[in-house]
């Protein structure tokens, strides 16, 4: 399946929500990256036909976005937000949203869609007793109760336990194999562990198209480990971009962003996404072209 989008743009009146975005995607796991308020939503809104675009072009396979119904069979989409009926059994949740979408499963392809997500041993369970985390799990089942081939997922971990967050994140991964999943989300581990592209949105703008892999090399150089005392530490608060801090005792440990050495005894170390990433969002607050 490959998904085509071209000047894709979004206005609330005279707020524009997403600017002249160009990407396209095909199978596998792309992320789609960027802070709050970034456009991520209304673009995936946008992607799942819930949403009309202002201008632009959005195709699936030559199939126009405006075709809601054609869209609607090719495409599964979990929000951010969402419930089910407290009372209903997890059998029972799967089976009502298969007959919402006019879909006949017999009780073992609802007990095999559940065997996915791993919570087939939970089918008499009633869906208030679940965590956050299976609930989770069963809202991907239901995404993907019939069978399609695009799956687009609005901050999937978010607000769950780390264990919950592998399993789901590692249940999308395993999907990406065979289907186009876009995951949309704000947490960079979960795209550096699960995605092979990257999409990083910042105020309705496109700033980074790639792989994980390159924009983490564009950001060698620029990643430094400095040890200080607590009143150099807060003369240096002001001046860079402090990614993280450890204090022991006396001492301060950063890890700082900077494109020369901030200090002599200063030690370069490689980047990760999370540094690459504060990179591009610090550039294009200030104006600055993303190139390292």
């Amino acid at each position: 399946m490959k998904i085509e989008i071209r000047e894709l743009t979004k206005d609330y009146g005279s707020f524009r929500a997403l600017d002249k975005i160009n990407l396209t995607f095909e199978e596998g796991m792309h992320g789609l990256l960027g802070p709050n308020g970034a456009g991520k939503t209304t673009f995936i809104r946008i992607l799942s036909t819930l949403l009309p675009k202002s201008s632009g072009e959005v195709y699936y396979d030559g199939i126009s976005v405006e075709d809601k119904k054609e869209i609607r069979k090719i495409i599964g989409y979990l929000p951010q937000e969402f419930s089910f009926y407290p009372g209903f059994t997890v059998y029972e949740t799967l089976d009502y949203f298969a007959s919402l979408s006019n879909i006949k499963l017999s009780k073992k392809e609802i007990l095999d869609r559940l065997e996915m997500v791993n919570l087939q041993e939970l089918w008499r369970a009633k869906t208030k007793t679940l965590s956050g985390g299976m609930k989770r799990r069963l809202g991907i089942a239901v995404a993907m109760v019939g069978d399609p081939e695009v799956l687009i997922v609005d901050e999937p971990t978010a607000g769950l336990d780390p264990e919950e967050r592998i399993r789901v994140r590692n249940m999308l991964s395993q999907l990406g194999k065979t289907k186009t999943v876009l995951l949309s989300t704000h947490i960079v581990e979960d795209i550096a562990l699960s995605c092979k592209s990257l999409s990083i949105l910042n105020k309705g703008k496109l700033i980074y198209n790639g792989t994980v892999k390159d924009v983490i090399k564009r950001a060698e150089g620029y990643v430094w480990n400095l040890t200080l005392d607590y009143v150099e530490y807060l003369e240096y608060m002001d001046k860079y971009n402090i990614i993280s801090t450890v204090v022991d005792g006396d001492k301060v440990s950063l890890r700082l962003l900077s494109n020369e050495k901030p200090a002599i005894n200063a030690t370069g170390v490689s980047p990760t996404l999370e540094d690459a990433y504060m990179i591009l969002i610090k550039e294009a607050q200030i104006g600055c072209s993303a190139e390292f």
